[in-house]
C-alpha cells in the first residue's frame, strides 16, 4: 500500500472523497512524550471502495484538502470513539469535522453496550477479524510495514459497514435525534480548548475542604501552563500525587515543600519549586467563600441506599430498551437525583427524562417497585397505583 505523501496527491482524493456521501476517518498519533498529540498518520475510506492513507510526516506536505473535507458540509465524517481524532484536527486545524458521526455513540444508542469497542463492533457487525499486532508500534518511524498500513486502513474498512448498519438501525427505532446532545458535545471547541484554569477538575474529587480546592486550582494551573509552554505530559512536570500533597499541605516555603513524600529530594530549592510556592500563595490568597467546591464532594453521601435502587433500576430499563446505560445516566446523576428530584441533570431532560428520569423520581416517592421474576428485574407500580409511561402494570 501507497501512502499519500504530496499535497497535490492529497487535494486529489479528498476532492473524490467530497462526492461521496460519506467518508470514515481515524488517525494514529503519539503522545507519550508530549502535552499536545503528534499526529502520524491519517486513514480515510468510502462506500464506493476507496481506502487512503496519509502521512501527515512527509517533508513539505500541507494538510490542507483534509481540512477541507472535514469541514465540507456535503460529506458525513464517521468516527469510532473521535474524541481524540477530533483533537488533533482542532489542534491542525482549528476546526471540528461537520456533518459528524460517531459510531461508539450510536452503537450504545443501538444497545451494542457501554463504550463499545471497535473491534467487538468489526467482529458483531461487519463480520470480520482485526489484526491487532500493530497496534501499538511506533507510528512516526519511517518506514511504515506493510502490517502497520494494513492495520492502519482496516480502522476505517471496516467502519463503512458499521457505518450503514448503524444508521439503518437508528431510523427503525427512530432513536436518531437521541444522539444530537452527544454529538454537540463532540463538536463543541470548548470540549477541546486546555483552559489552565480548568486543570483543577481532574483531580478535585480528593479534595473536602475550599482552601484545599483554592491552592489546587492555582497549582494544577501553573503546571498545566508549564506543560503546555514545554508540550511535554504533565506528569513531566509534577505527578498528580504531588499535586494532592501540595494543595493538601499547602506548603509556604522551600523547606516545608521539599518535606512532602512525593517531591523529589532537591527539587524544592528549583526555580520549579520557587513557582510551586508562589502558587500556593496565590491559592492562599482566594476568597474561599467564592470558591466552588466540585458536586460530588458537595453532596451528603447519606443516599446511597436509593443510589443503589436507581442502579438497578437503570440496569433494568436499559435491558427493556436495548441501551446502554451509559448513555443515559452516570453514577454522579443518579446520585444527584437521589438528593434533588429537581436536580439539573441529562437524565431528568428530554428523552432520558422519558425513558428513565420520570421512573427514576417515582421509584423515590413510593409510586414504583422492583421485583424479580424469573430470574429478571421486574420494574412496576405498587398495586392500585399509576405508573410513569413505559412501566409494565400489576395485573
Amino acid at each position: 500500500m501507497d501512502l499519500i505523501t504530496t499535497t497535490d496527491a492529497l487535494r486529489q482524493i479528498c476532492t473524490r472523497l467530497a462526492e461521496q456521501p460519506f467518508v470514515t476517518v481515524d488517525t494514529e498519533f503519539m503522545r507519550e512524550t508530549t502535552y499536545y498529540p503528534k499526529l502520524c498518520l491519517i486513514q480515510m475510506a468510502a462506500p464506493d471502495g476507496t481506502g487512503v492513507l496519509v502521512d501527515p510526516l512527509a517533508p513539505g506536505i500541507d494538510l490542507e484538502p483534509f481540512i477541507a473535507l472535514m469541514a465540507d458540509e456535503r460529506t458525513v465524517k464517521v468516527f469510532h470513539s473521535a474524541r481524540q481524532d477530533l483533537e488533533i484536527i482542532w489542534l491542525i486545524g482549528g476546526i471540528l469535522p461537520h456533518p459528524f458521526f460517531d459510531t461508539q455513540v450510536a452503537a450504545m444508542v443501538c444497545g451494542y453496550g457501554d463504550s463499545v469497542s471497535y473491534e467487538q463492533l468489526v467482529n458483531d457487525v461487519a463480520k470480520a477479524k482485526i489484526d491487532k499486532s500493530s497496534r501499538f508500534t511506533d507510528w512516526s518511524r519511517r518506514p511504515l510495514s506493510e502490517a502497520q498500513l494494513s492495520y492502519a486502513l482496516s480502522d476505517v474498512t471496516h467502519l463503512v459497514k458499521i457505518y450503514e448498519v448503524l444508521v439503518a438501525e437508528l431510523l427503525r427505532t427512530d432513536r436518531g435525534a437521541w444522539l444530537d446532545e452527544e454529538m454537540a458535545v463532540l463538536t463543541s471547541p470548548e470540549t477541546y480548548r486546555a483552559d489552565p484554569a480548568q486543570a483543577w477538575r481532574r483531580l478535585s474529587g480528593r479534595m473536602r475542604k475550599p482552601r484545599e480546592i483554592a491552592v489546587l486550582m492555582e497549582v494544577a494551573a501553573w503546571r498545566e501552563s508549564e506543560a503546555q509552554a514545554r508540550n511535554v505530559p504533565r506528569g513531566r512536570i509534577l505527578k498528580d500525587e504531588a499535586v494532592i500533597d501540595i494543595a493538601s499541605a499547602a506548603p509556604r516555603n522551600a523547606e516545608a515543600l521539599g518535606r512532602l513524600r512525593t517531591i523529589p529530594a532537591g527539587f524544592e530549592r528549583s526555580r520549579t519549586g520557587a513557582d510551586i510556592v508562589a502558587a500556593v500563595e496565590r491559592g492562599l490568597a482566594r476568597d474561599t467563600s467564592a470558591v466552588r467546591m466540585p458536586e460530588r464532594v458537595r453532596r451528603s453521601g447519606g443516599n446511597g441506599a436509593i443510589v443503589e435502587l436507581l442502579k438497578v433500576l437503570l440496569k433494568a430499563v436499559c435491558e427493556t430498551e436495548g441501551v446502554a446505560p451509559k448513555i443515559i445516566a452516570t453514577v454522579d446523576d443518579l446520585e444527584a437525583i437521589a438528593d434533588d428530584d429537581t436536580a439539573e441533570v441529562p437524565a431528568l431532560q428530554g428523552w432520558r427524562r422519558t425513558l428513565f428520569g420520570d421512573k427514576a423520581l417515582a421509584l423515590k416517592q413510593g409510586r414504583l417497585a422492583l421485583s424479580v421474576e424469573a430470574g429478571r428485574i421486574v420494574v412496576r407500580p405498587p398495586q392500585g397505583d399509576t405508573a410513569p409511561d413505559g412501566v409494565e402494570r400489576a395485573g
